[in-house]
């Protein structure tokens, strides 16, 4: 940024922990209603920063206690939140209330934050990842690291290394944008990044876009769905401004899913397209698979067929790609294996808070049957499934993937947050059910005349 503006120093990362936190409660604090939902939102969201503090803090200096205490933090707030998206669609009284900026202000500063921050993706050196000498040089923001990266082989595939994803994944480079400390001798340092791992012009543009993507689809949901611009708005400026957008914007598989993920809904009311989008999420990461049952269920009555043919149709061509790609036949098998999660839960070289010592590897099969279970139970709980339920459903159906993830769960907040967001400040959506909001065609987009029972309850 320094060669567009004038004597622009890197904000140091810690500095920028602080400001955002201040700012955020400054923009979304109702202190007119200290009691509110709203409120405990908005301070559950701010104590997920210490978390990721903690755990860049142990990773940055080779301190096991902190990235103990980090897992643990991150798997405490993440309950409190997976509670608050369960129980959220029997909150039926949800009372306007918008940020404490209007909505030019909130504009102004949502396309500044945009802008600093996809300028930093776009124009980050690997030279300025090595740590300056002097004792009081700013640190550049740049990147904390997920254990899903292999420190050996940044190019590793397979389920062992990396865990069900989209095999051609690997291409898109992790950019390094943002370390708080300083790291030890001992410690894996930016510095030590091999040069393979320079983000090439393909993956910045990937990067890019998809922020763009989550940010645009959080502002047409708010206009289209909400019927107020400002509360899209408001919920695009607050994922900019949490300090989990410059800690992992640089990561592909945590941006790229959520990007389609937020489309999905932005385009709920055209099944066809919702199918493709979903379609892409879990083509990309495996994990949006057990979305399924929730959307089909939404679906169940009218516009199902067209939105299974999307999921097909996108899963099938991502299965194309991968048998053009592939050398052979059993690197077709194994890629796709990957890209299915075709493979029993692994035990071992687990990361995060399952290689926590004392926490054994056999209580991950419980939680993970337990998120099999509440997946399968969405297909008939709420019985009547409107927009808002489907928004905090699939936010808590990502955020319950954090609690049994083998390669760093908890930190994928991105798969969740956008989706969370809007659950944070959607208006009553009861009315928009798909007999009500779909027409009956494929290319339709007027739905025919209600009847009675076809509104929610």
């Amino acid at each position: 940024m320094s060669d567009f503006l004038f004597q622009y120093k890197n904000v140091v990362p810690m500095t920028w922990v602080y400001f955002s936190s201040l700012l955020t409660v400054a923009l979304y604090f109702k202190f007119s209603r200290l009691w509110s939902v709203r409120n405990l939102d908005l301070i559950c969201l701010l104590l997920l920063t210490p978390g990721l503090v903690m755990e860049a803090r142990g990773r940055e200096l080779g301190e096991t206690f902190w990235s103990t205490a980090a897992y643990i933090w991150l798997f405490s707030v993440g309950g409190v939140f997976l509670v608050r998206l369960l129980v959220d669609p029997i909150m039926v009284r949800r009372p306007l209330l918008e940020p404490n900026l209007s909505v030019g202000g909130m504009t102004f500063l949502g396309v500044s934050l945009l802008v600093f921050l996809m300028a930093r993706v776009a124009t980050v050196n690997p030279a300025e990842l090595v740590p300056g000498e002097a004792a009081n040089e700013p640190r550049p923001m740049v990147a904390a690291v997920d254990p899903a990266v292999p420190a050996v082989n940044p190019d590793a595939s397979g389920l062992a290394s990396q865990g069900p994803r989209y095999p051609l994944l690997r291409f898109l480079r992790t950019i390094y944008t943002q370390s708080y400390f300083r790291p030890n001798a001992n410690s894996r340092t930016p510095g030590d990044v091999p040069s393979d791992l320079r983000l090439d012009q393909a993956a910045r543009t990937v990067l890019i876009l998809s922020h763009l993507a989550v940010v645009i689809g959080l502002v047409v949901i708010g206009y289209r769905h909400f019927d107020n611009i400002k509360t899209g708005v408001a919920a695009a400026v607050l994922y900019l401004l949490l300090p989990y957008m410059p800690a992992m914007m640089g990561r592909p598989d945590h941006v790229l899913p959520a990007a389609f993920l937020v489309w999905a809904i932005a385009m709920y009311r055209q099944p066809l397209a919702a199918g493709l989008f979903v379609g892409l999420a879990a083509g990309t990461i495996y994990y949006p698979l057990f979305l399924l049952p929730l959307w089909i269920s939404f679906y169940w009555q009218r516009g199902l067929w067209r939105f299974c043919i999307g999921v097909g149709v996108t899963v099938g061509i991502l299965i194309g790609v991968l048998a053009l790609s592939a050398v052979n036949f059993e690197m077709f098998f194994q890629d796709l294996k990957q890209m299915l999660g075709l493979t029993l839960p692994v035990r071992e070289n687990l990361e995060g808070f399952w290689r926590i010592p004392g926490i054994s590897p056999e209580y991950r099969l419980p939680v993970l049957a337990l998120f099999v279970v509440l997946s399968i139970s969405f297909a008939i709980w709420p019985a009547q499934k409107n927009l808002g339920t489907l928004m905090s459903c699939t936010a808590a159906l990502m955020l319950g993937v954090q609690f049994w993830h083998a390669h760093g769960g908890g930190l994928y907040m991105a798969w969740y947050l956008p989706l969370l967001l809007l659950t944070v400040f959607r208006p009553n959506l009861e009315d928009r059910v798909a007999l009500a909001v779909l027409g009956t065609g494929w290319l339709s987009r007027r739905p025919p005349p209600l009847v009675s029972g076809d509104k929610a309850a």
